[in-house]
């Protein structure tokens, strides 16, 4: 497999996280009726939709195809999102929360693994890269501290 064609994967599979990300949220704001829970929802949501659209954007500088809407169900090993989709209740708000942070972790796990892959890539996809985890990490880092304050 060629090297170009590895990045390739590399950079779907992160859009297939974002994506797994995206359809965690939808699902998670479902199941509270607080309006600015909801409202961190959606800005999560939004964030991952904005990390596609610059993955995408990156995928097309190498020619390749960017219209994944795919999540990672196919038995990536990013795929811990799904969990959050099946086990999400509404019962209380810090297994919400919980189960948010648990899927930023895989987030989190997903990029670190393509950021220290063997896959080469240019500074630019190091750079966007770092820059989508590094935000990222703020967002686990968010979720965590509303786990934390409804636990007390």
């Amino acid at each position: 497999m060629l090297q170009e064609d590895k990045l390739v994967i590399l950079l779907n599979d992160l859009v297939k996280i974002n994506n797994d990300r995206i359809e965690g949220y939808k699902k998670a704001k479902t199941a509270t009726d607080n309006a600015d829970v909801k409202a961190l929802f959606q800005h999560m949501m939004n964030d991952s939709v904005k990390y596609v659209t610059e993955l995408n954007h990156l995928l097309l500088e190498l020619g390749a195809d960017t219209g994944n809407q795919d999540t990672t169900f196919s038995g990536k090993i990013y795929r811990t999102w799904m969990a959050i989709k099946t086990t999400l209740t509404g019962t209380d708000r810090y297994t919400l929360f919980s189960a948010c942070e648990y899927g930023e972790d895989a987030v989190q796990r997903a990029y670190g693994d393509a950021l220290s892959s063997d896959v080469p890539m240019s500074y630019h996809i190091r750079e966007v890269l770092g820059n989508q985890r590094e935000q990222l990490k703020e967002a686990h880092d968010t979720i965590k501290s509303y786990r934390d304050v409804v636990n007390q």
